[in-house]
């Protein structure tokens, strides 16, 4: 080889090792940078959003729960968590700021699932994939899992008539607080309570709470106005924390006596029952919907098959067929307290039975 062709050789040689330093610098950099971040591992970063920190299950079970599943499925995974607060416009931004993070899996209980279904299209077009849970949202996502809704009412209607006995006549007035139509869950909750209910009560005034307790307070209050305290029956609570809020109404009207419903085994609905201002609720497992949602996004982080999973195919609020997970609703009242939240180990006796609560635990057989 002459002097010049060795001298090209090493000068190309030179440049090489150059720009591989140089691209390795940069790769270093990326790296470190991400690590500040949860898209350090992009490829391994599963997004979990839900909806609002009023409803006691999702900072207390569902978050803690989802991240431990993921964790024990999948070590190296990270999981990035963010609460919308009850505001839609926020869960949006999230689901924009986990996009940028370099999320590959997105799990969301959306806060609208109309307004969501944008977001989810944004998503989806990022090449990421979507677990509804809990509340099927609108758009392309690729699963869903929950309970069976339409169940949740039926057995909270079921429950309140049990609860009427030989009260439940077409005469006797009920009132129906029900979710925020914006959840699509709160209109399966509704369709299925008045499935239990229609002909055999009179639901006799009819609104919506928001999921707020003041909001259900403000219309148990309107309720006790036009119907009048004596001529009420029972009450139907879409959930335990709007339930909260009519116990107290209740209680200020000298109302005592009467069937009131909840949903979500909230620790408060459950010491309610126990004390007798609350007649039933409905316990969804946290921690099966939490290790569902959880197998679900981490076997479509790595590609897996999920119809073993997903056995079942509802149709959104936007037309879209999704794969879906449900799992089975249970009635809880004062008589089987101890053979589910307590069993299921949701909360001991002692979470139950605190000062106010003790004479009733003792009179349920709680101890």
């Amino acid at each position: 080889m002459n002097t010049t062709m060795r001298r090209v050789v090493i000068g190309t040689a030179a440049v090489s090792m150059a720009l591989s330093v140089a691209a390795c610098g940069k790769a270093g950099d990326k790296s470190s940078s991400d690590s500040s971040s949860s898209s350090s591992s992009g490829s391994k970063t599963i997004g979990l959003l839900l909806p609002d920190s009023v409803t006691a299950r999702y900072e207390k079970f569902d978050h803690p729960l989802f991240e431990a599943k993921v964790k024990e499925l999948c070590p190296d995974c990270k999981v990035q968590y963010a609460n919308a607060a009850g505001d839609a416009a926020k869960q949006a931004q999230q689901v924009s700021t986990m996009i940028t993070q370099g999320v590959k899996v997105l799990v969301i209980s959306a806060q609208d699932s109309a307004a969501i279904k944008s977001s989810i299209k944004t998503a989806v077009d990022k090449g990421i994939k979507v677990v509804a849970y809990d509340r099927l949202a609108q758009g392309p996502v690729s699963a869903y899992v929950s309970f069976d809704n339409q169940k949740v009412g039926e057995l909270q209607g079921q429950a309140l008539l049990t609860s009427l006995g030989s009260k439940a006549t077409p005469k006797s007035k009920i009132v129906m607080i029900n979710g925020d139509d914006a959840d699509p869950n709160a209109g399966q909750f509704k369709a299925g309570a008045h499935k239990a209910l229609d002909g055999k009560v009179n639901i006799a005034y009819e609104q919506s709470g928001l999921w707020k307790d003041t909001v259900a307070a403000q219309k148990m209050t309107a309720a006790i106005t036009q119907l009048g305290a004596k001529n009420i029956a029972g009450v139907y609570s879409a959930n335990d924390g709007m339930a909260g809020g009519i116990a107290t109404v209740l209680k200020g009207a000298k109302i005592s006596g009467i069937p009131l419903t909840g949903q979500d085994a909230e620790l408060a609905g459950i010491q309610r029952i126990v004390a007798g201002t609350q007649s039933s609720t409905v316990y969804k497992a946290f921690k099966p919907e939490a290790d569902a949602a959880a197998q679900l996004a981490v076997n479509l982080l790595g590609g897996k098959d999920i119809k073993s999973l997903a056995t079942q195919t509802l149709t959104s609020g936007s037309g879209d067929k999704v794969p879906s997970q449900l799992l089975v609703p249970v009635s809880v009242t004062k008589a089987n307290i101890n053979d589910t939240v307590v069993k299921d180990g949701l909360y001991t006796v002692a979470d139950i039975c605190t000062a106010d609560f003790v004479k009733a635990c003792a009179a349920a057989g709680l101890k």
